[in-house]
């Protein structure tokens, strides 16, 4: 029978430490094969690097905590009583000295709790060998990144057919989040990220419900839905009403620098490499000072998580990674352009699960 804990075992064994912590999050998910929330209670599972595993669970969640399958001894506790007795039981079952952690996941009130139940336990951040467990997408992952993508692509369809001038932001992003839902999505990988004019510049704006859509406009929209707990995460650029001389040429750049990054990226190269062709047709063009931000970062359960493609990361590019290839020129104060897909490595090439049509467009 195989051991859905090993990766966690050979992690603590690389690190020399005698056990991993799980707290709910994109790992802990796709382990246990269920998703739990964080709040004022503490879910934790502990994993030796022998031996079963053991989980402090709030009472409460204990019928959800049954369809997980769970094999090892649950300590659970009641808001009641509160959760320091359950810690303690657990560490009298198994005494720990060192435990690793994933440093970005895990709550500061989880740790104190633990070490106050394990005096003089050593805590090892292991963000980045927790996370790379994630690197290599399955197929039913890639499957679910692909329908991500089509539910979000269906979306932004019916959405643009309904733009005009005199819209606001607010109202396009409404109506995008409710035609999200209409074709499939079980929720927002983020919240949806509508920007018009000037506040298209801006990286991670937020949508206005006091500016209407002029003439002229670009319009950024920057959104995913999430299916079968995998996130897609998608931009387009569009013009309203025509796009200037100006607005045509950064458009074009952009989808240069996109184009780009679809064509280097394989197996073996590494994420510097597709950084580096990418932004090298940025910085040949007369906007190289409003290059907006590295060419992407991963995208799974998390919508940002590894492999980052940046100059200076050397980390090998392998079948079965997810990344986005997002370019972006951003003029403070004008206007801003960013085209986003989603990259499958494959053992030929990639794969792009985002087909929505890169062409400038112009809407309204």
């Amino acid at each position: 029978m195989t051991d859905r804990y090993a990766p966690l075992r050979q992690v603590a064994r690389d690190l020399d430490v005698e056990a991993v912590a799980l707290v709910p999050g994109a790992t802990f998910t796709r382990v246990m094969g269920q998703s739990f929330g964080t709040n004022e209670r503490p879910l934790v599972v502990i994993v030796p690097v022998d031996g079963a595993p053991a989980a402090i669970v709030p009472q409460l969640e204990l019928q959800s905590w049954a369809l997980t399958g769970f094999e090892g001894e649950v300590f659970d506790w009641r808001d009641q009583t509160g959760y320091t007795g359950a810690f303690e039981a657990l560490a009298r079952a198994m005494p720990l000295r060192s435990l690793a952690v994933e440093g970005q996941v895990m709550r500061v009130f989880v740790h104190h709790a633990l070490a106050r139940a394990h005096p003089g336990l050593r805590l090892v951040d292991a963000e980045t060998q927790i996370a790379g467990l994630r690197l290599h997408k399955t197929e039913e992952e890639v499957a679910a990144l692909l329908r991500a993508n089509e539910i979000s692509e269906a979306a932004l369809g019916e959405v643009l057919d309904g733009v005009r001038i005199g819209q606001t932001e607010a109202e396009i992003r409404a109506r995008l989040i409710a035609a999200l839902f209409a074709h499939g999505a079980e929720g927002n990988a983020f919240g949806p990220i509508v920007l018009a004019a000037d506040n298209s510049a801006r990286a991670h704006g937020h949508a206005r419900a006091d500016y209407a859509l002029q003439d002229g406009d670009a319009l950024l929209v920057d959104f995913g839905a999430v299916w079968g707990g995998l996130n897609a995460d998608i931009t387009r650029t569009f013009f309203v009403g025509h796009a200037t001389d100006e607005a045509r040429e950064v458009y074009d750049l952009v989808r240069r620098a996109n184009a780009v990054g679809h064509e280097v990226t394989k197996a073996g190269a590494t994420a510097h490499d597709v950084d580096d062709a990418v932004m090298q047709v940025l910085e040949a063009s007369p906007y190289a000072d409003h290059i907006g931000s590295k060419t992407g970062h991963g995208l799974g359960r998390d919508v940002h998580e590894a492999p980052y493609i940046m100059r200076g990361n050397h980390q090998v590019l392998e079948p079965g990674m997810v990344f986005t290839n997002e370019p972006s020129l951003l003029i403070a104060g004008r206007f801003g352009v960013r085209i986003e897909d989603d990259l499958l490595v494959t053992e030929g090439g990639n794969r792009s699960l985002t087909s929505f049509p890169r062409d400038l467009r112009v809407v309204g």
